[in-house]
């Protein structure tokens, strides 16, 4: 499908890449409006699409799984040549979008929507779009909505585009700031410790997850609350005067033990660490709380005190000498419980984001060689550090038909800066030590340090999500009891096949079966003697048909068999009907008794110059079917050419 080419398409395309807004990882700013869009005009899909030389890139999505689509597929290509909104209400009956691949197949759209998103020099970089598999129109005060939040976006990238400018010249400052902030994002997401950005009103601006589990509350669930209403009534007092003697600088920083309210009802003992940000104007942003959770220590705390006390008690009724030898021993006990805490929190400090993930971690110089392994790495794939440490990443987890890719797409970053892995999760296969391979989910960061390029990894398998993805798409797309596809299966697979018969130029045939005397048979014997026989019709059906056709239970009793590669159309369908038919005629045995019963077939053929979609071709062996019914039954109809 032909898009058009702006006149000044290669400024344009110059502007979009000095945004550096393409394959950079989801943020809210943009998300958010595309979930206003979806929410607001009752829309499954809305968008933030950049169009590129030969793509288009979704910066946001709601509704939508793919990151991309080309660019002659893009409803957005057409939208950026228009001044005005582009609102195609019925994709179906527009010449331009009639044959498009997405709406002839998933996501099947049917309404679009589309205003373009425009730079400070007026140059469409890509669009703000809603989309529907439903038609439809907008009201005026519906497109004035997406006007406005197109017109929202559009300012948070001219924003963009102001800001690199000013910056242009402090390029390599922002280079270390970047590198400031990703290794500051890594240590704030995996620390072992809690860790919040808290606003002047005690209002939580971000937290960490470790934060979130010491407390028990999600990230969303405290964004609703203040750290005074998380604070034991009693600690709250002490903790208010020195964060006020942080205000008035009569201190710079203050440390203490308090108790947090966790949502279970309960309480946790924690030690916090506050300092504050100033902005550059010398007012107050906001507090900087480390917390860390010290409830088994107390606890620990608190079993020695009550020694102690026992100990102090005993010590009076004692000698001289035995107090003294139980002074020095409590010296020596406490000597060694601080000396064993400092310890643990070195440890611990030094292990936080490594030893502690969940996931596995790996990290690999510019050569390929791993330089770090941890504790789950070692379970997941079967090498323990020692081993894999100094080995090379690809000779270690990455199977042998990868390798070769591997190996380039890092010489073609080293060299280029290109990429299209990093900060992103993908899904890629691993290989363990003893040869079985594992589907991971893959995150990549590449950091320069002094000169050189690491890359550090962090990979999670998911063998037991995808295992369940492919029960559920099964349990999804067959029927449970006679084990065929069921509806929804039988109109993914007919709208493949119907793909097929123009490639292949052969015939597709549909039949639709309804048996006769079924319902008897569940009234004489009952339920589970109507399951055993659909079970039978089934097993028969798949007995005579060939391994290119398919049978389906459609529900109740009916079934389809759609038969590809057919060489001379209704002859041919309707003597694979016939021997369908007198296979269900045969006699079937059910314990004790044996019934009989037939079948009504209805014939829908397509030919590769027929535009019939799947629902129409259905309809028609349906329609077919019940002229079988109406001519007596155990009878064949079909059609002799397609509506």
């Amino acid at each position: 499908m032909a898009y058009p080419i702006l006149p000044d398409e290669t400024e344009r395309l110059n502007v979009l890449n000095a945004l550096n807004l393409l394959d950079t990882p989801p943020e809210e700013v943009f998300d958010r409006i595309t979930r206003l869009v979806s929410h607001v005009l009752d829309v499954p899909i809305a968008l933030v699409s950049l169009i590129d030389a030969d793509r288009q890139w979704f910066k946001s999505r709601v509704g939508l799984d793919v990151a991309e689509t080309p660019r002659e597929l893009a409803f957005c290509a057409h939208a950026i040549a228009q001044t005005t909104p582009m609102i195609v209400p019925d994709a179906t009956q527009d010449m331009r979008f009639m044959d498009n691949a997405l709406v002839t197949g998933n996501p099947n759209i049917r309404f679009y929507a589309g205003v373009p998103l425009r730079s400070s020099g007026g140059f469409p970089i890509g669009t703000l779009c809603a989309i529907d598999s439903k038609p439809r129109q907008l009201t005026r005060d519906e497109t004035n909505i997406l006007l406005d939040l197109a017109a929202v976006v559009s300012k948070e990238v001219q924003m963009r585009e102001a800001m690199l400018l000013s910056h242009s010249r402090s390029e390599q400052a922002m280079q270390a700031i970047e590198v400031i902030e990703a290794r500051f994002k890594t240590v704030f997401e995996r620390a072992g410790v809690g860790i919040a950005l808290v606003a002047p009103d005690g209002g939580w601006i971000r937290v960490n997850d470790a934060l979130c589990q010491i407390v028990g509350y999600s990230q969303d669930e405290l964004a609703k609350l203040t750290f005074q209403d998380i604070t034991h009534p009693d600690d709250l007092g002490s903790d208010l005067s020195l964060l006020q003697q942080l205000v008035n600088d009569e201190i710079d920083r203050y440390q203490l033990e308090k108790r947090y309210l966790t949502k279970a009802g309960g309480t946790v003992w924690i030690q916090l660490i506050v300092t504050k940000q100033m902005s550059p104007q010398g007012d107050l942003e906001y507090f900087v709380s480390i917390v860390k959770d010290i409830q088994e220590r107390k606890e620990a705390e608190e079993s020695l005190a009550a020694l102690r006390r026992d100990l102090e008690t005993r010590v009076e009724t004692r000698t001289r000498d035995l107090r003294l030898a139980n002074e020095m021993l409590s010296s020596s006990m406490a000597q060694q419980l601080q000396s064993e805490q400092e310890l643990r929190k070195r440890e611990a400090e030094l292990q936080m984001v490594l030893q502690n993930a969940n996931d596995a971690y790996v990290c690999i110089d510019h050569n390929g060689v791993i330089r770090d392994w941890n504790q789950q790495a070692e379970h997941t794939f079967g090498w323990s550090s020692q081993e894999a440490i100094g080995r090379r990443l690809d000779e270690t987890i990455i199977p042998v038909a990868m390798r070769e890719a591997h190996r380039s797409g890092m010489r073609h970053y080293l060299s280029t800066g290109e990429h299209h892995v990093l900060d992103q999760h993908i899904e890629l296969t691993a290989v363990r030590r003893d040869g079985v391979t594992l589907p991971v989910e893959v995150r990549i960061r590449a950091l320069s340090i002094d000169g050189k390029t690491i890359f550090s990894a962090f990979l999670h398998d998911i063998t037991e999500r995808k295992q369940a993805e492919a029960i559920r798409e099964h349990e999804a797309t067959h029927d449970s009891l006679t084990g065929l596809l069921n509806r929804r299966g039988m109109f993914d697979l007919l709208s493949k096949a119907i793909a097929r018969v123009k490639r292949t130029q052969t015939s597709l045939a549909l039949l639709f079966i309804d048996l006769d005397g079924f319902k008897q048979i569940n009234d004489t014997y009952g339920h589970d003697a109507g399951d055993a026989v659909l079970r039978e019709i089934a097993i028969r059906l798949q007995a005579n048909i060939r391994q290119t056709d398919t049978a389906v239970r459609l529900g109740g009793d009916e079934f389809t068999v759609i038969l590809e590669n057919i060489k001379y159309g209704i002859p041919d369908a309707n003597m694979l009907a016939q021997k369908i038919l007198e296979a269900i005629q045969q006699p079937i045995r059910l314990d004790t008794v044996i019934v009989t019963l037939s079948a009504s077939i209805g014939v829908s053929m397509h030919h590769p110059s027929d535009e019939n979609s799947a629902d129409q071709l259905v309809s028609s062996a349906d329609s077919a079917m019940y002229e079988a019914k109406h001519a007596g039954k155990a009878q064949i109809c079909g059609n002799k050419s397609y509506p």
